[in-house]
């Protein structure tokens, strides 16, 4: 075989392999051993995922790159639009984040070949499920398995900001306890002894939340939706109207996802309604918060303090008026951030890419 050159093809494709014993022969072969290269490239080739990030858990990009071919972008923070627009062009398969909109735009450059797009992630409002469904493309997500580490975490920012944590800390940085020693009321916050606790959105993770304050000797929990679970009165939960839970509960801990109907749903109205010594906890999707009227609410006393582990827009900025006010603990969307939920979640959106592209059936379908 002339110098350069290597087989191409296999058993199927002898007929294609080159049998060269002279730079003449060679010369008369060559147009079509160039047709018959690129046809075994075709006939070949893997498909191609785009990957909107480079820091995934290796185990995921490992599941990818043993039956596709990957281009990951190489940005260990969200991807830019304009570079997510360039790189989708002709992949079969989109691997993405919450951090990217998935739009008609972005599906008409992609091309029609594009048969999957999974999110690492439990919401996908970032995709349009609409446009998506018109063309038939197939959307994995993640849920389920960060149920417990969003609980926690939610169990942890209604600790920190019903016990003035995240404050207290910070008056050792500032000299304020230097300055105070101690003080009967200095630092005081609300326990959860006694309080009802009101969950908008009693699923997954709301249940989880629930289950796991009931050992905090709480009053009751509140629950409102669509419509009354049997989980909930399995735990004693009372199923109640929004305008109930607004009135009665201490603590309102928001687990829902974001809709139409869901979205701006704690407005000014809702905040006039709550009690004033009650707090907000928010780790369903930043959109359900009308984050002005928040403001308004706690800087004028109309309740007493929030905690949110998601925010609109994401990331918030660091002038944001909530990032000056004591009375509000802001996380930087944490609530699945364990090694090993992350882990899961990334090798679970990888094998909802292979199973779409297989024709098999996908971990997590959305559609």
């Amino acid at each position: 075989m002339p110098p350069g050159l290597t087989a191409i093809g296999s058993n199927s494709l002898k007929t294609c392999q080159l049998l060269i014993n002279s730079s003449t022969r060679f010369k008369n072969t060559l147009t079509f051993n160039r047709f018959t290269t690129s046809a075994a490239v075709r006939m070949t080739s893997r498909p191609r995922v785009l990957v909107t990030r480079s820091d995934l858990p290796p185990s995921a990009l490992q599941i990818l790159s043993e039956k596709c071919e990957l281009d990951i972008a190489p940005n260990d923070y969200p991807i830019e639009r304009d570079q997510l627009l360039k790189k989708v062009v002709g992949i079969d398969a989109l691997y993405c984040m919450i951090t990217e909109k998935v739009d008609g735009e972005v599906l008409d450059a992609a091309g029609p070949q594009l048969k999957v797009i999974s999110t690492m992630s439990v919401g996908y409002d970032h995709l349009d499920i609409n446009e998506i469904k018109k063309r038939n493309i197939a959307v994995g997500n993640t849920p389920g398995v960060l149920t417990a580490a969003t609980a926690e975490l939610t169990v942890a920012l209604t600790l920190a900001t019903s016990r003035r944590i995240v404050e207290a800390h910070q008056e050792i940085a500032n000299g304020g306890w230097a300055k105070c020693g101690w003080s009967p009321l200095w630092m005081c916050g609300s326990g959860l002894v006694g309080s009802n606790i009101g969950i908008v959105g009693l699923g997954r993770i709301g249940l989880a939340v629930a289950k796991r304050l009931k050992p905090f000797d709480i009053s009751k929990i509140l629950y409102t939706g669509k419509n009354a679970k049997v989980e909930g009165s399995d735990i004693g939960a009372e199923f109640v109207s929004f305008d109930q839970l607004l009135r009665q509960s201490d603590i309102i801990i928001v687990t829902c996802s974001l809709n139409e109907e869901t979205r701006n749903l704690f407005d000014s109205a809702a905040f006039a309604a709550m009690k004033s010594n009650a707090i907000l906890i928010n780790t369903g999707r930043g959109g359900i918060v009308d984050q002005e009227a928040l403001a308004t609410a706690l800087k004028t006393g109309q309740i007493a303090a929030a905690g949110l582990d998601v925010m609109t827009p994401e990331p918030l900025p660091v002038d944001h008026e909530l990032t000056k006010l004591k009375n509000c603990v802001l996380l930087p969307h944490i609530g699945s951030a364990t090694i090993q939920t992350r882990t899961t979640m990334a090798t679970m959106a990888a094998r909802n890419i292979i199973s779409a592209l297989e024709g098999t059936v996908m971990p997590a379908r959305v559609c």
